[in-house]
């Protein structure tokens, strides 16, 4: 079974001073991306930078204005078009690009959160829809100097999704709704695009993690 030692010693050798490498971790909601994306960015230290897709989420007032708030998470909330632009100008390393972040406990993205100066060699970015082959999203995976996939135990994932929609407010009811509603079809979509990865993580234990 692949470690995070395993994992870390492949993202070292992309967190080269004087490059700039991009790389992708993939998986359903509570797949264990954002764990394992700091995890790596925590033991680089200085040498890597972590930019979520999610910081790429419609705003509420939006996703109303279009009739989609009760499909947010789907493919079509977000700004994908606006993502690959980042991912490409990530990729090239060029300036600072200040990046979104998405802050769950408003449910909004907040522009520029997240300063990426090019001197930093390794961006690490996490997100659902990496490898989805519809466009614009087929843009991300030619910029990715890696793409990671992860797929936990099924039950496992969803008990975390659970407890984090409840952790925001859901109640078990909702929350439980929530996961096995829109949740899974997103997730069933997240499933396909694993054999465009470069490394697909199967049951990779997250208590093992360096955070």
């Amino acid at each position: 079974m692949t470690s995070f030692e395993d994992l870390l010693t492949r993202a070292q050798a992309f967190a080269k001073p004087g490059q700039r490498s991009v790389l992708g971790i993939v998986g359903a909601p509570a797949s264990g991306k954002t764990t394992l994306a700091w995890s790596l960015a925590n033991a680089l230290g200085s040498r890597a930078c972590v930019v979520g897709m999610d910081g790429f989420h419609l705003a509420q007032v939006e996703l109303r204005r279009l009739g989609r708030t009760d499909r947010k998470g789907a493919p079509d909330t977000f700004d994908a078009a606006g993502y690959v632009n980042m991912i490409r100008r990530l990729s090239e390393g060029r300036d600072t690009v200040y990046a979104p972040e998405f802050r769950r406990e408003i449910e909004e993205p907040i522009a520029g959160a997240v300063a990426v100066p090019p001197e930093v060699p390794l961006v690490i970015t996490e997100g659902n829809y990496l490898l989805l082959e519809e466009d614009p999203w087929n843009g991300v995976k030619p910029l990715l100097t890696e793409a990671w996939f992860l797929a936990p135990d099924e039950p496992e994932r969803l008990e975390r999704l659970v407890s984090r929609h409840r952790r925001y407010g859901r109640s078990l009811v909702e929350a439980k709704q929530r996961a096995l509603g829109s949740d899974q079809r997103n997730a069933d979509l997240i499933a396909s695009t694993a054999p465009r990865a470069d490394l697909v993580l199967e049951n990779l234990p997250l208590t093992n993690f360096a955070l």
